[in-house]
């Protein structure tokens, strides 16, 4: 899957630019972005930014709309129910933190193949710690160190051997899926059945749980603060900086669409979803572990000098080696991180099936993570996407899931139903750098 960029060769890497920030260059039309003092002038700019093949994240979340839209009009109203829009959440955060975790890996222009079953096998990991009694935070510090190792491992053989990462990977998926029937079916009798139950009630709380409604609005107005300060006093520091921002009208309606989303989220998950007498109100506590590994790892790839080089290497390798980068480390310390993140992806999906089975599909999780991230928009021959990608891809491919099944369609035509919108993404993908080429 390793691939080089064709672009010319570039001494000085950049990180990834902001998808509402562009460089001033030596082009007349940077110069001229300058000039956006109004909205409209804004509109303008991003008009030519999108002609010129930088859509960003425009496709996938119009795409998401309008598949809402299909569901809701063919379900009769039930796809955008309180229940369902909760169960769609907790469903889709399996495949929202494994995508997370090929994104690390698919910036380089790389793919872990065995994420899923490094997921799996990280999972039995901590749900055998618990078990045997040991504390829950323990389980999980030794399962995310596992799975890190793992990945590290992998990273390090790729890049020092010069390995082709898809060869390697396909074996760790080979043998993790072995390692995975030994650990649970073939060592004692804790496995028992082939199932390992989970016996924690923090860890089970992940999927299962949920904040009351009080806590669900201050958690809420909590986030909505910190990233509307986020998008204020960025716009504010490009514009400091000499780059095109969007005008202060602009800004503040950006701000104001996160305050009317976190409304909206939060009026849904205190809703009640209980056909019983016992309500179930407020928002799952996986939303917040979403949220926070999205932060997290945004800022890791975004704001510091590790995501730069990151970027730089999978834009154009052979540029970011003459910089001085170190290519063995940097892409070791990648599928490190991919493999922590997988580690943590096991806990989630563990504590959603409320056990861990030898008969888990990981081939099938890792290539609904890969769809997931190339939906959202990150490219597979590297140098670009973005933690969010994976986090609206996952919605796409969960949406799709949650609204067959409520339309009463098999498997197989979800899987192929993702399959046609995987293809369209790399299609998308495909012009786009035709596109960028081209101007």
């Amino acid at each position: 899957m390793a691939s080089v960029n064709p672009d010319p060769v570039k001494e000085t890497p950049a990180a990834e630019p902001d998808s509402d920030t562009i460089v001033v260059g030596s082009t007349a039309s940077a110069s001229a972005d300058l000039l956006a003092n109004s909205m409209g002038d804004y509109v303008k700019i991003m008009g030519r930014r999108v002609r010129s093949g930088e859509s960003g994240a425009l496709p996938v979340v119009v795409g998401l709309i309008a598949i809402v839209i299909f569901f809701q009009v063919k379900t009769s109203g039930l796809e955008l129910s309180p229940r369902n829009l909760v169960n769609l959440m907790e469903q889709s955060a399996f495949v929202i933190i494994l995508g997370m975790a090929e994104i690390f890996v698919l910036l380089l222009g790389d793919i872990d193949l065995a994420a899923g079953f490094t997921a799996a096998c990280g999972a039995v990991i901590g749900l055998w710690m618990l078990a045997l009694g040991d504390p829950w935070w323990l389980a999980l510090i030794v399962t995310l160190a596992a799975c890190a190792a793992y990945g590290a491992l992998q990273g390090y053989l790729i890049s020092k051997l010069k390995l082709a990462s898809f060869v390697v990977t396909l074996a760790g998926q080979l043998g993790l899926s072995g390692a995975l029937i030994w650990l649970i079916s073939d060592t004692g009798s804790i496995g028992n059945g082939g199932v390992i139950s989970l016996h924690s009630s923090i860890i089970n709380d992940i999927e299962q749980g949920q904040l009351t409604p009080v806590a669900t609005w201050i958690v809420m107005i909590a986030i909505v603060v910190v990233a509307g300060a986020i998008m204020f006093y960025g716009d504010l520091r490009r514009r400091n900086a000499g780059l095109v921002a969007p005008p202060l009208s602009v800004t503040l309606l950006k701000v104001a669409a996160v305050i009317v989303a976190g409304i909206v989220v939060v009026v849904i998950a205190n809703a009640n979803r209980s056909n019983g007498v016992i309500p179930i109100e407020g928002m799952p506590w996986v939303v917040l572990v979403v949220l926070g590994v999205l932060f997290i790892w945004s800022v890791l790839l975004g704001r510091t000098r590790f995501g730069r080089y990151m970027y730089a290497i999978g834009g154009n390798a052979e540029a970011a080696r003459r910089a001085g980068i170190s290519i063995v480390r940097i892409r070791t310390l990648a599928f490190m991180l991919c493999g922590l993140t997988a580690g943590l992806a096991g806990i989630v999906y563990a504590s959603q099936l409320g056990s861990i089975s030898s008969n888990v599909n990981g081939g099938q999780n890792v290539l609904n993570a890969v769809a997931a991230a190339v939906i959202g928009g990150t490219s597979l021959f590297g140098g670009r996407g973005k933690m969010m990608h994976a986090l609206l891809g996952g919605l796409v491919v969960g949406v799709i899931n949650n609204g067959l099944e409520l339309l009463g369609m098999s498997t197989a035509a979800q899987l192929m139903w993702t399959a046609l919108v995987l293809l369209a993404a790399i299609l998308v993908d495909r012009l786009t750098r035709r596109n960028q080429a081209a101007t």
